[in-house]
């Protein structure tokens, strides 16, 4: 009886081995992710990096108001494959924060340091992971280098007016209109606190289960350090800068053409599924994809988006 058994669990192992083996499953190694500072100008900046050095790059661009802890899970996900690298923003997560009289906090200023960034760390060519905030800094970065970016991954990320048009932008539209008016700055405040921050993780979630508390607690310890406030609502501000822009980053699209991939969370009501849909008017190779997520989709459907991610960059970039 005992070596029947033994035999049949012999013969269902070595299955299960052959059938990895010839579906060509392969387990990946597990990744090394470091955690490094490096000198743009006189700031510090930030970075998370994993992945061979000599594999396509795949630069990821956090929103607000968190950081490259957003794509703590995405890293080690597709870096098996892909050189991937995620700076934080001066002001954000662990990079340099110095005062507004000594940094205007602008896209554009962002923007400047994030493009040195990518100089002193020698990257000539890359894909863009842009999330909220991350779409005004990567789509400067793509209209003043086009021949840099490989192709897109949108997450959330608003490049048209339709993006704009719902109640969450009313109040930060009225401080754009009356920028020196300290009622309409002072109108924003509740967007920093933990509340607005949860609320950012965890609305349109369909299995709060899913979602982790760490990612909100880590960004409001950031966002509640003495004068970190200030520079979110001149940030606010600032991002009236972005429309205008809009025509310019459409042309690119159009232009260009460059490859992408949108992975949207349908139920994000800041930047909501309306500002996923004209993606389709410009761009020909376009993957489009609306989750069951929230703005914050990684959290929720992280696994689902680097699957599609793997699959799209493969095509498009470089290892599949």
């Amino acid at each position: 009886m005992v070596r029947v058994l033994s035999a049949f669990l012999f013969v269902a192992l070595s299955a299960v081995v052959s059938s990895s083996v010839s579906s060509g499953a392969e387990p990946r190694p597990p990744a090394t992710v470091v955690h490094k500072t490096v000198k743009v100008g006189d700031l510090d900046i930030f970075y998370r990096e994993a992945g061979p050095k000599e594999a396509p790059t795949v630069l990821l661009l956090h929103g607000f108001p968190t950081s490259s802890q957003m794509f703590r899970n995405l890293i080690p996900a597709l870096a098996d494959k892909y050189h991937v690298v995620a700076p934080d923003y001066p002001g954000y997560g662990h990079s340099s924060m110095p005062s507004r009289d000594q940094f205007a906090y602008t896209f554009d200023n962002l923007a400047q340091v994030i493009e040195g960034f990518t100089e002193k760390m020698g990257l000539q060519r890359y894909a863009l992971y842009v999330q909220d905030y991350g779409a005004p800094v990567g789509y400067r970065l793509a209209v003043a280098h086009p021949e840099r970016v490989t192709a897109l991954i949108v997450q959330n990320g608003n490049a048209y007016e339709e993006g704009l048009d719902n109640d969450f932008w009313k109040p930060v539209k009225a401080y754009w209109q009356a920028p020196k008016d300290p009622a309409k700055r002072d109108a924003l405040r509740g967007i920093l606190t933990y509340d607005a921050t949860k609320w950012q993780y965890t609305h349109g979630v369909p299995n709060l289960e899913l979602v982790s508390p760490d990612g909100p607690a880590h960004d409001q310890f950031l966002l509640d350090r003495p004068g970190n406030d200030e520079i979110q609502l001149d940030l606010f501000l600032s991002y009236g800068s972005n429309p205008p822009l809009y025509p310019q980053w459409q042309e690119y699209f159009r232009r260009r053409q460059p490859p992408t991939l949108i992975v949207w969370g349908r139920n994000d009501q800041i930047f909501p599924a309306a500002g996923a849909e004209p993606y389709k008017r410009d761009l020909k190779t376009l993957e489009f994809h609306l989750l069951d997520a929230g703005h914050f989709a990684l959290e929720t459907s992280g696994e689902e988006i680097a699957g599609r991610m793997r699959e799209f960059l493969g095509k498009h970039v470089g290892p599949k």
